[in-house]
């Protein structure tokens, strides 16, 4: 806790995201995650070396060994998300507004489950809490302790000191009472043999599917072909009109006068 405390002071603005440590007979490893490892580091390494004089000096560390390790989703990195609110709290952001943005972001990057919790002097002197949740979060057992990542950043303000919890599952958090059928195999079951007596033959069933098949598209056809004939035939038996032939106004004329002489000789026979 104390090494956390103050490699997490120390290398604040590197954006810190927590420590792994093993103690070992040679000394203490520890591995440092942050996302910009140069600053960690430091100039020809003056960074590291000062951090681990430090430890050996203020907490009585034996030759402590710090191995940086680059984050590649600093979504999904507690420390990371619960330094961002507590900087947006600093800023003047309003709390409701930074936490809901820091959850959006964390489900947005695979996360199963994810808790933001703030507690203290919120609006008034009077201390209170603010939780939004999302996803799957377990609370106790051993699935608790292997996959859920936790940390705890403190915010001064004019009222008080706040707390900012977050709790983080990672996408590839397996639990028990989730159950997955994908890598079944696929069971073959038998034929099921009938052992008939000597001398009885089972009844096969033919299926007359094809021979309907064919005997409909035979009528089909016949059906369109006698169509087609009487249509022929009709269009043979109408009769064509023929259009009058139009005279010429020189032959009318001359039909008149040869009617009218006609008559007029009639005419004279007659007296």
């Amino acid at each position: 806790m104390a090494v956390d405390e103050l490699l997490s002071k120390e290398f604040e603005e590197a954006g810190y995201g927590g420590i792994t440590l093993t103690k070992t007979p040679l000394g203490a490893q520890i591995n440092l995650y942050t996302m910009r490892p140069g600053r960690v580091i430091g100039k020809r390494g003056r960074a590291i070396k000062d951090a681990s004089e430090k430890l050996e000096s203020k907490i009585g560390l034996t030759n402590p060994q710090i191995t940086v390790v680059e984050i590649e989703v600093p979504e999904l990195n507690p420390h990371i998300m619960a330094a961002r609110v507590a900087n947006a709290l600093e800023r003047g952001v309003h709390f409701r507004r930074s936490i809901f943005w820091s959850l959006r972001r964390i489900m947005d990057s695979g996360a199963l489950g994810c808790e933001i919790i703030l507690k203290g002097p919120i609006r008034s002197a009077r201390a209170r809490f603010e939780k939004v949740s999302e996803g799957y979060i377990p609370k106790a057992g051993e699935p608790s302790k292997r996959w859920l990542r936790h940390a705890t950043i403190h915010v001064k303000q004019k009222r008080g000191i706040l707390g900012v919890t977050v709790n983080i599952i990672p996408p590839d958090a397996k639990f028990p009472d989730k159950i997955s059928l994908k890598d079944l195999p696929e069971i073959e079951y038998p034929e099921e043999e009938v052992y008939m007596p000597e001398g009885v033959e089972p009844d096969v069933v033919e299926a007359p599917i094809a021979e309907e098949v064919v005997q409909s598209l035979e009528q089909t056809e016949a059906v369109v072909e006698s169509k087609t004939e009487e249509v022929v035939v009709v269009e043979e038996t109408i009769p064509v009109q023929e259009e009058p032939e139009i005279k010429p106004v020189e032959k009318v004329e001359e039909e008149v006068k040869t009617e009218e002489a006609k008559h007029d000789e009639e005419k004279k026979e007659e007296n």
